[in-house]
């Protein structure tokens, strides 16, 4: 049961379909049969343009796009994908991460949807299942670009012990714990929704327990395609100088930037949207 409570969970459904409701431009849904069970794709953008595929962080869904989706539909055929085990619209399936069961459920999500290879944007554990996606089909990947991709190094566990102590603190500890695990970009969006909706669903969501597996320099080292990674510099879940330095090395062509007073909330950088609409021989996508 990855929710608290029935209630809750209605709860979280509710709040989700009304951010759904407000989606900026015309698109289309659907559930998509997949071997882990249905999967919520919310698609749009210009039938004939090239394929993005989205994927949402940890304790969200695709309502995580909303300030972003009007201008990638510009350029894309977007297609927002719920995660499965997540609080929005998709199966509440939790596979084992060390296996491929994800690559084989993102397999049926592409097939469905007509997609040979698809261009992925992934945050945080969204770039996590990208990257392993993508090294273990990297023939039906174009580029990838992620943020916070967790699986670069371990897993800080200070931040957890700091989130502890400040438990018994209530909602002032509440807000104290979401403001130090998403940091300074808190700053460049509305903090007090984004603080009032983290707070919500740690009361009505269980989020996933154990580490992800880090990758290899072997697997790693499968990402022939362009790559482009966004590290918040004060993220307290990693030691983003050590994961960055890491994937400079084992990726030599991959952009790697890691950006300063910015920690687990990356803003929106122009350099990202530059990446995905550029081409291979150094046009933009039309």
């Amino acid at each position: 049961m990855i929710y608290r409570s029935k209630a809750g969970e209605r709860r979280l459904r509710e709040l989700y379909l009304a951010e759904l409701a407000s989606w900026p431009v015309p698109h289309d849904r659907r559930q998509v049969p997949t071997p882990e069970g249905e999967t919520f794709v919310l698609s749009c953008g210009p039938a004939d343009a090239p394929p993005l595929v989205l994927l949402h962080g940890s304790g969200s869904n695709s309502a995580q796009w909303l300030g972003r989706i009007a201008e990638l539909a510009t350029y894309f055929r977007v297609h927002a994908v719920d995660i499965i085990g997540e609080p929005g619209l998709s199966a509440p399936t939790r596979p084992d991460p060390a296996t491929d069961r994800y690559a084989s459920w993102l397999d049926a999500v592409l097939d469905h949807l007509g997609l040979d290879r698809t261009a992925i944007l992934g945050y945080s554990l969204g770039s996590w299942l990208a990257l392993d996606y993508a090294t273990r089909r990297p023939e039906r990947v174009d580029r990838l670009a992620l943020s916070c991709p967790p699986g670069i190094t371990k897993e800080r566990k200070g931040y957890l012990l700091k989130a502890l102590l400040l438990t018994p603190f209530g909602r002032w500890g509440k807000l104290r714990t979401v403001r130090m695990m998403l940091g300074p970009g808190l700053s460049t969006v509305d903090e007090t929704a984004v603080v009032a909706r983290t707070v919500l669903m740690s009361k009505h969501y269980r989020y996933r327990s154990g580490d992800l597996p880090v990758f290899t320099d072997e697997v790693l080292g499968r990402l022939a395609m362009p790559v482009h990674v966004l590290i918040g510099e004060l993220d307290v879940m990693w030691d983003t100088r050590i994961a960055a330095r890491r994937l400079r090395t084992v990726l030599p062509h991959a952009t790697v930037r890691l950006l300063p007073g910015t920690g687990h909330l990356v803003p929106t950088v122009p350099a990202e949207l530059e990446f995905l609409t550029t081409t291979n021989a150094g046009r933009r996508h039309a």
